[in-house]
């Protein structure tokens, strides 16, 4: 059977494009696999955050794994924090990467070049091996990520083959899974930037009310000329929004433009409107419902005792290749 794992990091608003390259899609592994699904709260802890910010978000991102599908009873939803296994396998595999290998990290270098060297922590720079931890913790065979993740299961893969040569089959080789349709999705406002968290006008919150999306939605920068043609490159703000149609309507972009080839571009938005709203309606209404009960608190906890037997026995594998003295033996 093969071991799914993924997560969300809290560190703002989720969007659209979050549901749609990841949320949307979480149920679905829980048919194919031991699913194990996490707030990662301690990457959060990388750049600056607000105490009460993180802990709102984590419980929002909680809420929104159990309205999106995810089963306490199929798979296993935890806070990344609450199973110290992680933290302490970090540390062990932190002396397994090398300075060289994180200083080439598309996403360091991205973040960095926007900071001075006073204001960049050590937990950005080591961000991937935490991440490879998160992986390798629970043997996971394929990890579901978006296209500027990739290069960290690469890093993880390096690695487990580093690590292997030397101690023998410790840790379990995983692979990354990238969702095909809707993986990018772009802000509305500016359709060479990816949908992030950060743009009040450009991306769809799945908290804004579905007016709010609406409007956004209605008011996205299109392109000269007046065909809804699939053309990332001539034709960027009709693609994205095809694309944002497509995912939902699990459809390939190609096939959404054959649907919509003799639109205007206001009948065309509507259209795109109309699909985000059948799929965020009852999405935002279990979140509501779910956030209310607070039933994610006993979701989290379980799922932490669950993950934290997994965890153990990977981490204590590690211990006992590397040779840390056991006193429990």
């Amino acid at each position: 059977m093969e071991r799914i794992l993924s997560g969300i990091k809290p560190t703002g608003e989720l969007t659209l494009g979050n549901y749609i390259g990841a949320l949307r899609h979480f149920k679905d592994f829980q048919n194919r696999g031991d699913v194990y699904i996490f707030i990662a709260d301690l990457h959060a802890l990388t750049m600056p955050i607000e105490a009460e910010t993180l802990r709102n978000n984590s419980r929002d991102i909680a809420a929104f794994y159990l309205a999106s599908g995810l089963d306490p009873k199929r798979c296993t939803i935890f806070l990344q924090h609450t199973v110290p296994a992680h933290a302490e396998l970090n540390a062990i595999l932190q002396n397994y990467l090398y300075m060289g290998e994180l200083k080439r990290m598309t996403q360091f270098k991205d973040k960095c070049s926007k900071m001075n060297d006073n204001q960049i922590g050590l937990g950005i720079f080591a961000y991937p091996v935490l991440m490879a931890a998160d992986i390798l913790l629970y043997d996971a065979t394929i990890v579901p990520v978006g296209e500027d993740q990739v290069q960290h299961v690469e890093i993880t893969r390096d690695l487990v083959h580093r690590f292997n040569s030397r101690y023998g089959e410790v840790l379990v080789l995983p692979r990354a899974e990238v969702t095909k349709v809707g993986a990018r999705i772009m802000s509305l406002c500016d359709p060479s930037k990816k949908m992030s968290k950060s743009d009040p006008k450009g991306d769809i919150f799945l908290k804004d009310p579905l007016s709010v999306s609406r409007k956004k939605i209605m008011s996205a920068v299109t392109d000269s000329g007046s065909e809804v043609r699939f053309d990332p490159a001539a034709k960027p703000g009709i693609s994205n929004l095809l694309t944002i149609y497509a995912a939902l309507k699990d459809i390939t972009p190609q096939e959404a433009e054959k649907r919509f080839a003799k639109f205007r571009y206001g009948d065309f938005k509507k259209a795109v409107a109309e699909a985000v709203e059948e799929e965020l309606g009852p999405f935002k209404a279990r979140y509501e419902k779910i956030i209310a009960d607070r039933s994610y608190i006993s979701v989290l906890r379980d799922g932490a005792k669950k993950a934290s037997l997994v965890a153990a026995k990977t981490l204590r594998r590690v211990q006992k290749a590397v040779g840390l003295l056991s006193v429990d033996e």
